[in-house]
Order: C-alpha cells, then structure tokens, then sequence
C-alpha cells in the first residue's frame, strides 16, 4: 500500500471519530440540526477516505495528479465537516444552506466563510470523483500487470 492509500484510512478513520465526537455535541450547539448535518457528514466523508484510500492502488494516475486528487479529498472532506460545525456553532449559514440552517443567520463573516468553505469543497470534490472516475478508467488489476516493459507492451 503506497504512502496516500495509508494516509487516506489513516485520515478516514480520524474524520469518523471527529464525525462521533461531533454527535455528543449535537444538543448543545446553537442549532442542533446543522450540527447533525456535521455529524454527519464527518461519518460520511470519514468512510470516503477509508474507501479512496482501499481503492488508491488501484488508481492510474501520474503523481501530479495523484498528489492533487489526494489534497483535494483530504480538504473537502475535512471542510465539509469543518464548514456545517462552524454554522452549527455560530447558528449561522442560512445564507449557503437554507434548508439545513433554516433562520439560523451569521454575521456577514461568518456566512461569507461557510459560504466559501462549501462552494469550494464542493468543487474540490466533483474534481476528485472526476479523477477517481478516470484513474479507475483501465480494467487492469495492478497486482497482475504484466512486470517486464516487452509484456507491459504486449498487454497495452
């Protein structure tokens, strides 16, 4: 397992704690639903990592992009988590998700950051679905590809 696949669960599993610990504070944030939200969606994310980081091997893809697909998750993820805790706590974000927060308004900060922090894991997120999507693109199994460069020819 290469060094992302194992920080992923690494991660992953952090992200679900976080995403537990989040749910004893549900009733004591100023607005308890949106703390559910971030409950959730820590729990959610944290399974993500753990399942990006499985499936990573199987990823062809060039390091760059490796190395950005792997920021990419490990920011909307946490993000997400991070943006619906602030709310819950502020009892703001109706600006962004008015369904979730309700009435719940923050100061003009506060909802411009939670704002901020969903639009752009939200597109951090569509780009590593993307780049998971086309590093799974070849039916090959990693473990059984062929190991000299004359078969890796042959089998292309």
């Amino acid at each position: 397992m290469n060094r992302y696949a194992h920080r992923l669960v690494q991660l992953g599993i952090l992200l679900f704690l976080i995403g537990l610990l989040t749910g004893f504070a549900v009733p004591l944030l100023q607005n308890p639903r949106v703390a559910l939200s971030s409950h959730l969606e820590a729990v959610l994310n944290g399974i993500f990592l753990v399942i990006l980081g499985v499936i990573w091997p199987r990823l062809q893809l060039r390091q760059a992009l490796q190395t950005t697909t792997f920021g990419l998750a490990i920011y909307g993820t946490f993000a997400n988590w991070l943006a619906t805790l602030l709310a819950a706590i502020w009892g703001a974000g109706a600006t962004s998700m008015p369904i979730a927060a309700g009435t719940y308004q923050g100061t003009s900060p506060q909802e411009i950051l939670i704002a901020v922090l969903l639009f752009s894991l939200s597109a951090a997120m569509v780009v590593v679905c993307g780049l998971v999507l086309w590093g799974l693109r070849s039916g090959i199994d990693p473990e059984v590809v062929p190991s000299s460069p004359r078969d890796r020819a042959v089998s292309s």
